[in-house]
Parts: structure tokens; sequence; C-alpha cells
């Protein structure tokens, strides 16, 4: 790309690892959040003094989606996830016996990897919220992190079973309270 065009001003730098292959077999940490942050997929309550997510229809919707996401890409294992209301976290792990054909991330298309599993799932959600006139828009993009050893899986896990309790205190939260 010529550096100099726009003077480097409106380039997004790729939010991927240059040379990891996002097929291969590993747990990747995947957080996807709704356009401008809007707390579409439900409030946090109160459930036995603990912190839970109560989910609107296209929150549900978006459980549903990414529970069903090892029925579309057999070679995925889903692990600890937990939706808020105006993102999600979850933890995936690409397990392909058979896998030994190293492919580094490039732009072009994309199928059995992170991108295309995160693709398929966010136009579920937008396909189902159309169909059923909810208003609803992802962000266009998602953050995901390779976990790279067992004590980081662990700490993500924790982060993650964390999160609502973390809701009163986040900044996103226009209340600064649980429901």
């Amino acid at each position: 790309m010529d550096e100099t065009k726009f003077q480097n001003k409106y380039r997004i730098e790729p939010a991927r690892l240059e040379d990891y292959d996002y097929g291969a077999n590993g747990a990747y940490f995947i957080t996807i959040c709704s356009k401008n942050k809007i707390c579409y997929f439900g409030d946090i309550v109160r459930d036995n003094d603990r912190p839970i997510i109560q989910p609107t229809i296209i929150g549900q919707r978006a459980i549903d989606g990414w529970l069903s996401i090892p029925e579309f890409y057999p070679f995925v294992q889903l692990d600890a996830f937990q939706l808020m209301p105006n993102h999600l976290h979850g933890i995936l792990f690409i397990n392909k016996p058979d896998y030994n054909d190293w492919r580094p991330n490039a732009f072009g298309p994309q199928s059995n990897n992170i991108p295309s599993i995160i693709r398929g799932f966010k136009s579920g959600v937008t396909a189902y919220a159309t169909i059923h006139q909810i208003p609803f828009c992802w962000q266009p993009r998602y953050h995901d992190r390779v976990i790279r050893n067992d004590n980081e899986l662990s700490r993500i896990r924790q982060y993650i079973e964390n999160n609502p309790a973390q809701w009163a205190q986040d900044y996103e939260n226009k209340e600064g309270l649980y429901m």
C-alpha cells in the first residue's frame, strides 16, 4: 500500500498477527462488540446475589448462534463464553487432527479459520435480526488473541467468568448499576 496516499491518516492497521495461521490448531480468545457499543443483548441483573445476563431476543439469538458454531465447524470446540449487554467474549479451540499445512494470515477469501467462523456467526445473528425486524448491528471488526499457554488460558477464563460482576464499573454501562 502507498503509505503517502492520504498521508497514512485513513489506514487501519490489520488486527491479526502477520504470519500466523488462524486456521491452525490452538485456542483463541474472541471479543465481538455491537455497533457503537449499543446494549442490544440484554441487561445484567442479580440472580441469587450473582450478576448474570438477562438476554433480549437478539441476545438469546447470539447465545444460540455461538453454541451452534460446532455444528457448522466440527473442528471447533467451545470453551468459556459470556454475553454482555453490548459485547461478548468467548474462547474457541480449533482442533484439526490431520492439519499440517501452515497458511499465514493473508488478505482474500477465508475458510475454515477464525475469520470465517466469526463471519458466519455474525451473519447468522444479523440475518435473524433482519428477518424478525429487530434493530441490531455489529461493530465491523472483532478482537482476537491467540492464547499461548495454560496460564494465559486460565486468566482469560477467569476474566470471562467475572465479566458480569464488573459491569457496574464498566464505562459503557450508562446507568452505572445492575438492573
